[in-house]
């Protein structure tokens, strides 16, 4: 075929997608040509087609006051759509079969809903000595490794809310009920990146969980691996370090850029 320009083509996208993913990732709002240019590697006059061309399409505006570049509208209605489609179990599910099979321990996938969370999935190993959750079952908070990872990234004032109106009612003899000592321990999890929870939830049952963000930076759900606690916390750290890089893995699949 004549005038083959496929690898033109190629190249041409590449740079719209850059230019696109430059303004998604930049702290300001508004972007210039040089700047972009600039970080991008790309010259000023590729630049400032490509702007134009995307600008033609709306999914780039200018700011009028500034005469810098910024997202418009059918950038939005493109990131509105993806929204809609995204399923955090869908998602989740090749991420708890692979944990599974790596541990031969459960993991698990819990929603929030309201001061409660919920399992939603799971997926067990074929050990004959294995953990298992009703899905559908909720429970409190402060209860549990799933629970406290999503209690310990709300925003502070949330978790004020939570411990000035719920009554901390414990569900095993472990249960952190002591509104200081849960505190210290919500603080602790957002420093290691995961919660631990041993015999709190369900006597005899060990749990690491790590939060699930969504685009907008809002624990939205929690995995865990599981396991009967006299087994499970032998390996303890390599299911943690496992469960906090699910964690991330998932979140970025939901749109989260933290």
């Amino acid at each position: 075929m004549a005038g083959d320009t496929s690898g033109q083509t190629i190249t041409a996208v590449e740079r719209t997608a850059l230019v696109m993913s430059a303004f998604a990732q930049a702290d300001s709002q508004h972007l210039g040509v040089t700047e972009i240019s600039n970080n991008l590697d790309i010259s000023k006059a590729v630049v400032h087609r490509i702007l134009n061309t995307l600008r033609s399409l709306d999914y780039i505006a200018v700011d009028p006051a500034t005469r810098r570049y910024m997202l418009g509208p059918a950038a939005l209605e493109l990131g509105l759509a993806f929204l809609r489609h995204v399923d955090v179990r869908d998602i989740a599910k090749p991420m708890l079969e692979e944990l599974s099979a790596k541990t031969q321990e459960t993991a698990t996938l819990s929603i929030r809903s309201g001061t409660h969370r919920l399992y939603i999935d799971q997926v067990t190993p074929s050990r004959e000595v294995k953990m298992t959750v009703l899905l559908g079952r909720s429970f409190p908070l402060h209860a549990g490794g799933s629970s406290k990872a999503i209690l310990a990234h709300l925003a502070p004032e949330d978790i004020e809310d939570y411990m000035s109106d719920v009554v901390l009612e414990p569900l095993t003899e472990l249960t952190i009920t002591d509104p200081d000592l849960l505190m210290k321990d919500l603080a602790r999890i957002r420093r290691l990146g995961y919660a631990s929870s041993v015999n709190e939830r369900q006597p005899g049952a060990a749990s690491v969980a790590a939060p699930v963000f969504d685009h907008s930076g809002w624990p939205v759900a929690a995995i865990s691996l599981c396991g009967p606690a006299e087994r499970f916390q032998d390996q303890a750290d390599e299911a943690a370090a496992l469960i906090v890089a699910a964690g991330r893995q998932l979140s970025e699949r939901m749109g989260y850029r933290g």
